[in-house]
């Protein structure tokens, strides 16, 4: 065993008090290939000399030895190179499982990689990525050897032990006729080889789809409306249902999703949201959708967009289904769009077509917008400036009309034709001096190709 000031015989009982201090030595932090470059130089190592002391130090397996050299020209694997160092110094082979720098960590990586594969049985995946759990002992032994053995061209244990075993899985794959490769940025599967336990765990990363939903009923909340005076348990308020929505565009669309990739789970995230009594009409609203611990992938859209369909009753229809890129889930996530209303208004007594359509025109601009009544106990308390791009009005009867709003996103449109007893101003109420309340209110388009607009600050 290698102690944490030198070599030292294995102590009886690694948990008792007398247990070698290289348990509990501090961790090594990664070297930094950059900074190992820069000190060459100045550290003015002879490679020879270096595997030779690494070689009369104890028996060292070929990629511990070679890794120690990463960095040298020649682009040799680190076991190959380290089994040429030892030819040319006159060293005989040793068993990997004797290595006093990995502990035999490198003659398990088949095992590991083994293990890994059975673990993905079952798994439609097309990357993976590979993470290792360095025992105490390792981590020990990567600062004993930085300070006893300092070579400017070494690579680290972790991050050869993770290539070895993507290469050594990549291997097996193949050998089971599947194929698949690595991806450092988003992997379908994740693998986490705990050196320590001998344990490999696998991590099965979320799918997401990306599409646009119409939602042609109204009633329908985006997701599941949890009533929050019980938070689901039931009360007066929601009827004992623990919702104040009988259902949801998610609850709807989630469980197709989820029967079609075998999923555990999952959640539906929209660009914005439209008030459950609200229709989302025109090329709907764009949305992501995540299923937890999928079992498939590449899943037929077409049928999962019927199927939602008919199971909805026609009540939500879903357009263009596919699955989510970066850069869809960024504008999903992070894009502030303007949206076209139609509101169906109702005034509390007869208003002029001359005051109506200068009262209309009078809205376009700055509206100042304290956060509604209905949604402050969610929302914070702030007073927001919003934009009205656009508005065309025309009068049904005298206590009835009809908008079509162009807004900012954050605009409360119920607010703007109410007032919100002077929360926003200017509001249609306001400028008629009749009380107005929207009865019925459609999102005709979420304006997403025309960019983002950028929220104005709030007071």
């Amino acid at each position: 065993m290698v102690g944490a000031t030198g070599f030292e015989p294995a102590t009886p009982c690694s948990q008792s008090r007398c247990a070698s201090r290289l348990r509990h030595a501090p961790i090594l932090l990664e070297y930094s290939f950059a900074q190992n470059e820069r000190n060459a130089e100045n550290l003015r190592v002879d490679p020879l000399s270096l595997a030779k002391r690494l070689l009369e130090a104890g028996p060292i397996c070929d990629p511990c030895l070679g890794r120690r050299f990463a960095l040298l020209p020649g682009g040799l694997p680190n076991a190959e190179r380290g089994a040429l160092l030892r030819q040319a110094l006159g060293f005989g082979p040793t068993l990997p499982e004797r290595c006093w720098v990995c502990g035999g960590a490198f003659a398990r990586v088949p095992f590991w990689a083994e293990k890994a594969a059975e673990l993905a049985q079952g798994y439609e995946f097309r990357t993976f990525l590979f993470g290792v759990h360095l025992s105490p002992r390792l981590e020990a032994t990567e600062e004993f050897l930085a300070e006893k053995f300092p070579s400017p061209w070494a690579e680290p244990l972790r991050r050869h032990l993770n290539r070895a075993l993507g290469q050594a899985f990549e291997e097996v794959l193949r050998a089971r006729g599947r194929t698949a490769t690595v991806d450092y940025a988003r992997p379908d599967l994740q693998f986490l080889v705990d050196i320590e336990k001998d344990k490999v765990e696998l991590r099965v990363n979320p799918v997401v789809f990306y599409g646009r939903y119409r939602k042609l009923a109204r009633g329908l909340a985006q997701t599941t409306w949890t009533c929050p005076h019980c938070r689901g348990r039931g009360c007066e308020v929601c009827g004992g249902t623990g919702k104040l929505a009988a259902t949801s565009v998610e609850e709807l669309v989630l469980p197709v999703f989820l029967e079609a990739t075998g999923g555990t789970g999952g959640h539906l995230h929209g660009a914005g949201r439209e008030d459950a009594d609200a229709r989302m009409l025109g090329r709907g609203r764009p949305f992501l959708l995540t299923v937890e611990s999928p079992r498939r992938r590449a899943i037929d859209l077409a049928w999962v967009a019927e199927e939602v369909r008919r199971r909805s009753g026609g009540a939500v229809e879903l357009l263009d289904l596919q699955p989510a890129t970066p850069e869809l889930e960024e504008k999903v996530k992070a894009g502030k769009f303007a949206k076209r209303y139609r509101a169906r208004v109702a005034f509390s007594a007869p208003v002029e077509p001359e005051a109506f359509a200068q009262a209309v025109g009078s809205l376009v601009g700055e509206v100042r917008q304290r956060t509604p009544e209905r949604v402050r106990h969610r929302r914070a308390d702030l007073v927001r400036r919003r934009r009205v791009l656009s508005a065309q009005g025309r009068l049904l009867s005298p206590t009835e009309a009809e908008l079509e709003l162009t807004c900012e996103s954050g605009l409360y449109v119920k607010e703007l034709v109410s007032g919100d007893q002077g929360g926003t101003e200017p509001s249609l109420a306001g400028l008629l001096g009749v009380p107005a309340q929207v009865t019925e209110l459609d999102v005709l388009d979420i304006l997403d190709d025309a960019g983002v607009v950028p929220p104005e600050p709030a007071d």
